[in-house]
């Protein structure tokens, strides 16, 4: 007889988990999801293309409800499950459902922070998670003129550029004076936002919201020194918390998230628990690439191959705007112990440094030309010793050649079978090269379908295309 296997949490970190686990074993469990939205797994990532108009709904749905139904799988859509009773070892709904369990995945992600201002929960004050909250800033779009973005981090200048492109004027608003101070530097962070107005957008810095002004719908904002300014739709991006309250409901052990140890699984044995909701070894992920990573480790003890174990993750990010090449990966920052090798060429917008330490690659931030940033993260992460190439490093690996001599060719040709082309789902070069020549692939969609190369956040896309356009081209 099958165990019971339940997934509180539709998204991307349990759904790929439960992949995973079909991969590995198939059979062992009866499956269940619960997901508090109306939909089949969605790529969350992808909302910023949509809300810009380049992508429906549609394009971003990973599994469709045949999906579930071609592999046995119970989806309950818009059911958010309210309790859970370990001692029974029973969740129940809010639609009056209660389900059995042996084993328990948690995969119930994050919540916006929306900041306890007066007015804050006004109709039209959003933020930036969901569907849903994508539907009403189209809504709104359509109908009014003034659009401010409270956060001026990676997902709030991605949606001030989709409502910008949706005809509103925008106002971004940021409490510090340097954009993305999380992943940029100052250099990096003044070359962005030149660039942003470039396109139209509005910058408050070092602005702190006091108000959100209006009675039965939200009219302006007001800010710390008295400043107001019209606002027919206010986003907040300005963080997440973990959404814990079940788990702590149920008596597991929490601090910011979930605790879990290597294998995933929370203090209740029987319990595990991925994605935005879970703290490993005090630390909290919000990309998709440890999300990921983790639902291989937890499928695999899942399965009962509990070699695997998650030790944490180096993490790179990427800006979701068109036009715009931005990387940046690890301690860009540096220290006393640190050197910084330094490109620029401001009439260009290219900004390129690294942050070394002991000969050892420690960050990286790349703005105009991120052809190398996959490579300088391989290095990054793999500690590999660069003191024979530093002099040449900024120049990117097609000029080094095999030799180390200056040597102009495609950079997806001189990486490694080893070297990672999309960080988001952990392919390779090699695995999309074996796909492209077994398969005879000849579309970025049909490379996506077979090696899921470019699925996620679609920042690898460009190098997955030199990828495909070099092995399929014809020896000579």
């Amino acid at each position: 007889m099958k165990e019971k296997l339940i997934c509180i949490g539709n998204g991307m970190a349990g759904i790929r988990t439960i992949e995973e686990l079909l991969k590995l074993a198939p059979d062992k469990y009866d499956l269940a999801v619960f997901g508090a939205e109306p939909y089949g797994n969605y790529n969350r990532i992808l909302l910023s293309p949509v809300l810009a108009g380049e992508k429906t709904v549609d394009d971003i749905i990973l599994n469709d409800e045949q999906w579930y139904i071609d592999n046995g799988i119970t989806l309950h859509k818009a059911h958010t499950i309210v309790s859970i009773d370990r001692a029974k070892r029973q969740v129940h709904s809010d639609k009056g459902i209660t389900a059995s369990y042996d084993r328990l995945l948690l995969a119930t992600g994050s919540n916006p922070f929306m900041i306890p201002v007066s007015g804050h929960t006004l109709p039209g004050v959003v933020s930036f998670r969901d569907i849903r909250d994508v539907h009403t800033m189209l809504e709104v779009a359509h109908q009014g003129q003034h659009a401010v973005v409270i956060g001026g981090g990676l997902l709030g200048l991605e949606a001030a550029n989709g409502l910008l492109k949706q005809g509103m004027q925008v106002t971004v608003v940021h409490l510090l004076d340097s954009l993305m101070d999380r992943q940029l530097d100052k250099t990096a962070a003044d070359l962005l936002k030149r660039s942003l107005e470039e396109r139209g957008l509005t910058f408050l810095m070092e602005a702190e919201t006091t108000a959100i002004l209006g009675d039965t719908h939200v009219t302006g904002i007001r800010f710390k020194d008295g400043q107001e300014i019209p606002a027919d739709l206010i986003v907040m991006a300005v963080g997440i918390r973990p959404n814990i309250e079940l788990a702590k409901k149920a008596g597991l052990y929490c601090e910011r998230g979930i605790v879990v140890n290597d294998t995933l699984q929370s203090y209740d044995p029987r319990i595990y628990a991925v994605g935005e909701c879970v703290q490993h070894r005090r630390q909290l992920y919000g990309l998709v690439a440890p999300l990921f990573e983790q639902a291989k480790v937890c499928a695999n003890h899942l399965a009962n191959l509990g070699y695997s174990r998650y030790e944490g993750s180096v993490t790179s990010t990427k800006l979701k705007v068109t036009g715009i090449d931005l990387f940046s990966a690890g301690d860009f920052r540096g220290n006393e112990n640190t050197d910084e090798l330094v490109f620029q060429d401001p009439s260009q917008g290219i900004y390129k440094k690294l942050v070394i330490e002991d000969n050892r690659i420690k960050g990286a931030v790349l703005y105009g030309d991120t052809v190398d940033g996959a490579w300088y993260f391989q290095l990054m992460r793999d500690g590999v010793d660069i003191s024979g190439q530093r002099d040449r490093l900024l120049f990117g690996q097609a000029h080094l050649g095999d030799s180390g001599h200056s040597e102009m060719t495609q950079p997806v040709a001189m990486m490694s079978n080893e070297a990672e082309i999309c960080g988001c789902n952990g392919v390779c070069k090699g695995t999309i090269v074996n796909a492209i020549i077994e398969k005879k692939l000849f579309t970025l969609d049909e490379v996506r379908a077979h090696t899921k190369a470019s699925s996620s956040c679609g920042s690898c896309t460009a190098l997955v295309e030199q990828l495909l356009a070099f092995t399929s081209m014809p020896l000579s």
